[in-house]
């Protein structure tokens, strides 16, 4: 047992396919959130706060999902 090498850094497949799939969803409520409170806002019902951390959501997710993708 003493001769088996470690993998270092690797993430198995399945995992990381799990990772991209819940970074799309989290990313695609986001924009959803960002569009409609975006239009609530203008509209005045709701703080324009909501919007901009949506989308800060929303781009954070993208970046992490590209990177998940990203080919090594």
């Amino acid at each position: 047992m003493a001769d088996i090498e470690k993998r270092g850094n690797y993430t198995p497949r399945r995992v990381r396919e799990q990772r991209a799939y819940r970074l799309v969803v989290t990313g695609g409520v986001a924009g959803a959130v960002f569009v409609v409170s975006l239009v609530l806002s203008i509209a005045g019902v709701v703080s324009g706060t909501i919007p901009v951390i949506a989308l800060i959501v929303a781009v954070v997710c993208l970046a992490l999902f590209r990177r998940t993708v990203a080919g090594r």
